[in-house]
Parts: C-alpha cells; sequence; structure tokens
C-alpha cells in the first residue's frame, strides 16, 4: 500500500490539478510534500522501533497513513490534500522504516529469511510498476480521490492482522538508546536534502537557493555524524558501517534505483507522449517489468541467494539492469512497443528481481536484533534518496535537451524522444557504476554455501 502510493499518485496528477485548480508550479508538490517527510523520517522511525518495539510502531505508522488517506480523499482544496500529504507520508515511513527489521527477526534462519527478503523485495519493486496500473484503473473510472480511499479498508485490515499475527516485543528501551539530539540532527538534514533535490528541477543545479539549502543539509548532516561518533547512546550506531558488504550496498543501492528511476518515471512519459498510450495502457505496457520481478524475486533469487550467495546473485542483475537502460537509450521516435521498449523492459525486470533481494540481504548482513530497525530505515532512505536524486537529474537532463533539440528545428516528438534517450543512457551508465562497484568491494559471507556445509555434520553423526 505504501510502495504503490507512491507512483499511483503521478498518474492521477491531471485529474488533481483539473478539479483542485492547481497551478502547474503547484502540482509538483502532491507529490513531493509525501516525499520530503517519508525520506526524512526512516532513520527515526526505524530507530524508535528498536527502542520501543517495531510491531507497535509498525501499527501506529498504519493508523496514520490511514487516517491521512482518507483526508486526501476529502480534500476540496490544495492546501487541504498538500497537508494531508506531508501527514500521509510521515505515516508511510513509520510504517516502512521497520518493516525489512521485522522480516529479518522474524526469520532467522538463512533459507527462510532469503525467501522472505524475496518477497520484500518483489513488494518493494514490483509495486511502483502495479501503482501505474492502478492509478489509471481509479482514476479513469470512479475518480482521482479513490486512489486514497482505497488505502482506508487495506490499512484497517492490515492494522487488524498486525495486532493479531505480529508478536509483541517491547524492544530495548528509550533509556537505553534514546538521542533525541541527533534524531533532529538527521531527520532535519534528510528533509532538506530531499526538498533541495526534488527542487532542483524549478531553480536549476547551480542557483543559489540549491547551493544553499544544499550547504545547510551537508552541515547537519555532518554534525549528525560527530554527534553519533561521541552519543553514549547513538541513534546511528557508526558500527554498521564498519561491515564493508553493508556500506557498498547502501551505496549500490542508491545508485541502481537513481538509474532505475529513468524507466520508472520517463518510460512511462515516453509511452503516453510518444506512443500516444492512456493511462490503462501504460500500466499494461509496464506490467511485464511487474510480472518478471515476480518471478524472479519470489521464486528463483532466493534459492540462488541461498546456494550462491548475495554478490554472485547481484552482480548479473545489475548487469541485465545497465542492459536495459541502455536498449531504452535507442528508442525510436517513430517506435513500436513490441520491438523498441518490450524487448528492453524484460531484463529490466529479471535484473531487479535479481539484484533487489541480494541488496536487502547484504544492507541486512550485520544488523543485531537491537539493531534491525535502523538497518531497515537506512535501507529505505537510501532507497529515496536514490529515487529523488534520479528523478532531479535525469529529469532536468531529459528537459534540457529536449529544450535544445527544440531550438535545433527538431519536432516535438523527436525533441521528446532525444531527451528520454539521454536519459535512459545516463540511468545506464549509474547502473554500470553500481556494477564496478560491485565487484570491487563486494566480498561473499561465509555463509553462502551454507548447503554443502550443512550435511557435513549430518555424516558425522551418523558416523558416531
Amino acid at each position: 500500500m505504501v510502495v504503490l502510493d507512491g507512483t499511483v499518485v503521478s498518474v492521477a496528477l491531471p485529474s488533481i490539478q483539473h478539479n483542485l485548480d492547481f497551478s502547474s508550479s503547484s502540482l509538483a508538490w502532491v507529490v513531493n510534500a509525501y516525499l520530503v517527510p517519508f525520506g526524512g523520517l526512516l532513520l527515526l522511525a526505524g530507530r524508535l522501533g528498536d527502542l520501543i518495539g517495531r510491531k507497535r510502531v509498525f501499527i501506529a505508522g498504519l493508523g496514520v497513513f490511514t487516517a491521512a488517506s482518507l483526508l486526501c480523499g476529502v480534500s476540496q482544496d490544495p492546501a487541504m490534500l498538500l497537508s494531508s500529504r506531508f501527514v500521509q507520508g510521515i505515516g508511510g515511513a513509520v510504517t516502512s522504516a521497520v518493516t525489512l527489521g521485522m522480516v529479518v527477526t522474524l526469520f532467522p534462519q538463512p533459507k527462510e529469511r532469503a525467501k522472505a527478503i524475496g518477497v520484500y523485495s518483489f513488494v518493494q519493486s514490483a509495486g511502483g510498476s502495479l501503482g501505474l496500473l492502478a492509478g489509471g484503473a481509479l482514476t479513469q473510472t470512479i475518480g482521482w480521490h479513490w486512489i486514497f480511499f482505497v488505502n482506508v479498508p487495506i490499512g484497517i485490515v492490515a492494522a487488524l492482522l498486525a495486532g493479531r499475527v505480529l508478536a509483541s516485543e517491547h524492544g530495548v528501551g528509550l533509556g537505553k538508546g534514546t538521542d533525541f539530539v541527533g534524531g533532529l540532527l538527521v531527520t532535519s538534514a534528510l528533509m532538506l536534502s530531499v526538498y533541495t533535490i526534488v527542487e532542483t528541477p524549478d531553480y536549476g543545479w547551480s542557483s543559489a537557493h540549491t547551493l544553499s539549502s544544499g550547504a545547510a543539509a551537508l552541515t547537519l548532516l555532518i554534525a549528525f555524524v560527530a554527534r553519533q561518533a561521541k552519543a553514549p547512546h547513538p541513534l546511528l550506531p557508526l558500527r554498521v558501517f564498519r561491515s564493508r558488504n553493508v556500506s557498498a550496498a547502501l551505496g549500490i543501492q542508491a545508485l541502481m534505483v537513481a538509474g532505475m528511476f529513468s524507466f520508472q518515471f520517463l518510460c512511462v512519459l515516453y509511452l503516453q507522449k510518444v506512443l500516444g498510450f492512456d493511462e490503462i495502457h501504460t500500466g499494461l505496457g509496464i506490467f511485464p517489468v511487474s510480472v518478471s520481478i515476480g518471478a524472479l524475486s519470489l521464486g528463483l533469487s532466493p534459492k540462488l541467494i541461498a546456494r550462491f550467495g548475495p554478490r554472485a546473485v547481484l552482480l548479473p542483475g545489475l548487469s541485465l539492469i545497465a542492459a536495459g537502460l541502455a536498449a531504452l537509450g535507442r528508442v525510436p521516435a517513430g517506435g513500436s512497443y513490441v520491438v523498441d521498449v518490450l524487448p528492453a523492459l524484460l531484463p529490466l525486470g529479471i535484473g531487479f528481481g535479481l539484484a533487489m533481494p541480494s541488496l536487502a540481504t547484504l544492507a541486512m548482513s550485520a544488523a543485531t536484533p537491537r539493531d534491525s530497525g535502523i538497518a531497515s530505515g537506512m535501507f529505505n532512505t537510501m532507497q529515496q534518496i536514490g529515487s529523488a536524486f534520479g528523478l532531479a537529474v535525469l529529469s532536468t537532463l531529459a528537459n534540457a535537451h529536449t529544450d535544445a533539440l527544440l531550438g535545433d528545428g527538431a519536432s516535438t516528438t523527436s525533441a521528446l524522444t532525444g531527451g528520454y534517450q539521454l536519459a535512459f543512457r545516463i540511468g545506464s551508465g549509474l547502473v554500470a557504476v553500481a556494477l564496478l562497484l560491485g565487484a570491487t568491494l563486494l566480498r561473499s559471507p561465509t555463509t553462502a554455501r551454507r548447503p554443502a556445509a550443512e550435511k557435513k555434520p549430518v555424516a558425522e553423526n551418523a558416523t558416531r
């Protein structure tokens, strides 16, 4: 539900603008008002899960998200919708921050954990594509209000089931890990970082607004790191970054997600503005990616990770993503979906289905039960930062190149296609850098080849 919300709203933006009289400049804040608190609160919410119990934080976040969704659906003016979206972003951050932490603590055995992370990764990655289909269907049939109303029954049922199914946990206690100053610093730094990134298309990367906001965010982040190094109970224990695999996985994830956003955002625009697809057909056009991700994440990837280790599965996945984006970088202005788009989408889906569970496994590999919430928060934070950065950079470059082509006399369709091609190629380059980092920095965990190791003690016992 939370992941769907990231894309389901984008399809409905034209209807929202017409119905509520949004200006063109303020319409983007229907998305940004959600992204800023979501990206800023993930770390703090993850740590709260460790301190007071992940189940409590999860259900509380569900309650906030569900109530805010209802308010979004009944909004009658821009101010009410934007304020409700901000609250919805808070609820989404609190809910999703602890989810991966609960997965790794509920499933301690490697094989079970690999399967659970596969399901989690499928939800995380395929949800965005499914949101396009759901958003188009709801908007065209019964109205944009229902993209928010549909969250209400789902949220209520999920909260009730969570109360019954999830085991209660008390956490380590606020007195053993409270760092309110650190929480204020990192939340302010992350919110300001996301705000700076999402505003760059309007102000430009070299503007005084962007440079001053970016400098302030960097200063707050440096202050937070310094605070964590000295605090008796740090919000984010720096020991987490001593693991080479964890640190590399987080950086790789940010680059991969940034590159993939050229597909998630600009491929939709190509289908609609160049090939003339409507909202529902656009969702159906992206759907093969979701099917591919699901087939890999839910079936093959957990088995491959358990057998060969996450690094060995991640590298081919990143290679396929880079190849798929490079293929999209060659789509023509008079292209065909079956000939030009679909052959690029299939390696994207397969590659993401391999890469996402592997990265989640690596990022959580050093998490202890008392730190799994903050590790989960870090994983989700890097995903949000990568998404915001990718959207800002790639859309800015695509628009600039389109404007340049229009100035040279190109047709609108050719200019749009040229801008999208450039963004796809840059996205492929970002994923290629992630592949290089993975090949050079990651190390195979010692438990990667567990099946063979598990047979030896059995044989010895039988001999005895």
